[in-house]
């Protein structure tokens, strides 16, 4: 219990030295369109084949197992627009980010702290923490939901090739379904979701990696913290905001 108050309370110490005022904003500005490059368009391609094919499973397992003629066939497209919407595409999503994001920043910045690139740059009277950190958060809030956004397109199109090839469903009423009573609250609400957990994803991990000590066993240990806590946090979060803005 007191190591974890301890940990808490060091990663809360943390973010007080990143979110310090920066002496270089041109050279943030450069870092974040980097980090933006790396941890956004190098995970399009995963998020892209786990979106379609979710959606497509979703929407097959949905339609296999409505087998009552109260329920309409459009709750088949409803229900996968839904699902991705509100839950697939900012949770599901982030944690998979976290596993290949979180471990890449934990593993980056812990190899700067072993091989005491960081203790250069704090004899040089560079702020380490918001210099390193900072810019991955920011690139993180930035591209993060753009990621998101297209995750839920990807799943609903994903929805559709099974209705276009397949006898589950119809396209006409799966397309009407993913139409019927949508309301715009549904993406603020996982866009609200996806900052938080695009925060956590980032800040997290780059806590294990900035106060790894040791050799390379310690930084596949912090690799590995980083992604079990932010999953653990992006859980916790995820059920705290959906009882205040769906209460």
């Amino acid at each position: 219990m007191v190591t974890a108050l301890h940990s808490i309370g060091e990663y809360f110490l943390l973010l007080s030295r990143v979110f310090k005022k920066p002496d270089n904003w041109k050279l943030y500005r450069r870092q974040i369109l980097v980090e933006m490059t790396t941890l956004g368009l190098g995970s399009m391609g995963l998020i892209a084949i786990i979106s379609f094919f979710m959606g497509a499973v979703v929407t097959i397992q949905t339609a296999s197992n409505i087998d009552s003629p109260l329920i309409p066939d459009y709750a088949i497209g409803f229900a996968t627009r839904q699902s991705f919407i509100l839950e697939l595409a900012p949770t599901v999503m982030c944690l998979i980010l976290a596993g290949k994001i979180g471990s890449n920043i934990a593993s980056e910045i812990g190899t700067m702290r072993i091989t005491e690139q960081i203790d250069a740059l704090e004899i040089m009277g560079v702020n380490s923490a918001s210099y390193l950190i900072l810019p991955k958060i920011i690139a993180a809030l930035l591209i993060v939901p753009v990621i998101i956004i297209y995750s839920m397109f990807l799943g609903v199109m994903g929805g559709w090739f099974v209705s276009a090839y397949s006898d589950f469903t119809t396209m006409d009423k799966y397309l009407l379904g993913i139409r019927w009573n949508f309301t715009m609250f549904s993406i603020v609400y996982a866009l609200i979701k996806t900052l938080f957990f695009a925060f956590i994803i980032t800040s997290v991990p780059a806590f294990f990696g900035y106060f790894t000590r040791g050799g390379s066993i310690e930084i596949g240990r912090s690799s590995t913290k980083s992604v079990v806590y932010s999953s653990i946090c992006i859980l916790i979060v995820n059920y705290i905001l959906t009882q205040l803005l769906l209460i």
